[in-house]
């Protein structure tokens, strides 16, 4: 019988051993994609308790706290640090087959030294060591970013973000991780929600010009994609909750568009079309600025409405929503392509039933000299469990090139999070392990070598272009 989290962890046969401990292990990381704050980064963060960097903000943990009784007030509420830190620690002996067990316990041990299993017998005794680790100032948020041997971090910005923080960052003299902004315009293309017009009141300050019109939302959009850019921003981002896609014309989306503006309803057949011109105004910026394009499709958000009222979005009552994307996702896609506007694209569905449909309608629109130029994205969210990350490998595998794969992210918004890519590169050695030793993919050292180091780190660093 194996030992829980020995350092042969998740690692099934002798190849998995080698290839992890002699070529993964030690590769630094690339977060392509998170949620950290630039603010923190900058201010380098010093978390008063173990509570403050592990539990606030993390809707991953508050939904298991729900789901074992534990009342909303040590979840989000007004309870002490310490009786959160008590709730968390007497849900993680319920947590069996949930990766935040795993995670929960690498990161005890990789950061702060601690090996004892978390439970309630235990949780004053765990939450007094870690603490005293952290009040010896070596924990603070870039010592957990330089420890982790983190190279770059994207974060996610709205347009209408000053990036005053990146800039900050980058003139640190001590600090030599690459913090990024991620370009976001989820709020634009969202007319019918009540954050558009505030959101273009933002807009208008940022970029100091009026928007009375259609013309002047677009190029707004691109006056801050610009400045982005000179901030050092390689990737944009966008949230399809479901993939809009309508034929439609400038004058079309411009007449919707001054409905919004109006403060008037607009149907969703029209706000199909104004997002796909928006889309693909955007996909034409990308391309010209030679950045990286994703696409996070069918996330089915604030499904509590109870909920959503007292606490706000992103507080764990998200889910995995079922609408189509293949017809409206190729529409996108080849509307792009035909105008030469398709810049490198990654391609996430938080539904893994859409993995196979991505990997396949991917790979028409690969070429024009890039390799992988458009990727299946990691197991993100509700998948990036142990089967949801060698599903998608697989998926990719099978369709595509697993060789290509830009690798994993946290999409986290803690510090603490960068095992995520350890759990997961220890998944890809022990896949690929058992690929070689059941024959079914030579025992070629350096082409193992090459393949386990590109899928971890080297990929990403080529494919961003960082």
């Amino acid at each position: 019988m194996k030992t829980f989290l020995d350092e042969n962890f998740l690692l099934t046969n002798e190849t998995a051993v080698r290839l992890f401990h002699e070529y993964a292990k030690e590769l630094p990381i690339i977060d392509y994609h998170c949620h950290l704050s630039p603010q923190e980064i900058y201010e380098n963060k010093q978390f008063s308790n173990i509570t403050e960097a592990w539990l606030y903000g993390d809707h991953y943990k508050w939904r298991l706290m729900r789901a074992n009784g534990v009342e909303e007030s040590k979840v989000t509420g007004e309870a002490s640090d310490y009786e959160r830190f008590a709730a968390w620690a007497a849900t993680v002996p319920m947590a069996i087959g949930n990766p935040l067990y795993h995670w929960s316990h690498m990161e005890l041990r990789t950061f702060f030294g601690v090996n004892e299993l978390l439970n309630a017998e235990n949780a004053s005794v765990i939450w007094e060591k870690v603490n005293a680790k952290l009040a010896e100032g070596k924990s603070r948020a870039r010592d957990l970013i330089t420890d982790s041997k983190v190279t770059v971090i994207c974060t996610t910005d709205d347009p209408v973000d000053s990036l005053e923080y990146h800039i900050k960052i980058k003139e640190l003299p001590d600090f030599n991780t690459q913090v990024l902004p991620s370009y976001r315009p989820d709020k634009a293309l969202e007319i019918n929600r009540a954050t558009f017009l505030p959101w273009l009141a933002q807009l208008e300050k940022a970029t100091g010009t009026a928007i009375r019109s259609y013309d002047d939302l677009l190029a707004g959009l691109e006056s801050r994609a610009l400045f982005f850019d000179s901030v050092g921003c390689k990737v944009s981002d966008h949230a399809l909750d479901y993939v809009p896609f309508a034929e439609t014309t400038k004058e079309e989306a411009a007449a919707i568009f001054a409905k919004g503006l109006a403060g008037q309803a607009v149907s969703l057949e029209e706000e199909k079309k104004y997002k796909t011109y928006t889309l693909l105004f955007l996909g034409g910026i990308y391309k010209k600025l030679d950045w990286a394009m994703q696409y996070h499709m069918n996330a089915a958000r604030n499904n509590n409405a109870d909920a959503f009222a007292k606490l706000g979005p992103d507080t764990g009552f998200d889910a995995v929503g079922d609408s189509p994307v293949a017809v409206a996702l190729q529409g996108l896609l080849s509307s792009l392509a035909v105008a030469d506007n398709l810049p490198r694209t990654i391609l996430y569905s938080l539904n893994a039933r859409d993995n196979e449909i991505l990997a396949a309608l991917m790979g028409c629109f690969q070429g024009g000299g890039t390799a992988g130029k458009i990727q299946l994205g990691a197991a993100w969210w509700f998948n990036d469990t142990k089967d949801g990350m060698i599903s998608q490998m697989k998926s990719l595998g099978n369709f595509g090139l697993l060789g290509r794969f830009v690798g994993m992210l946290t999409d986290s918004r803690s510090f603490l999070s960068y095992t995520r890519h350890e759990y997961f590169r220890r998944l890809l050695c022990n896949m690929i392990g058992e690929w070689v030793e059941a024959g079914e993919f030579p025992n070629d050292e350096a082409l193992l070598k090459q393949l386990v180091e590109g899928i971890s780190y080297n990929n990403a660093k080529e494919y961003f272009k960082f």
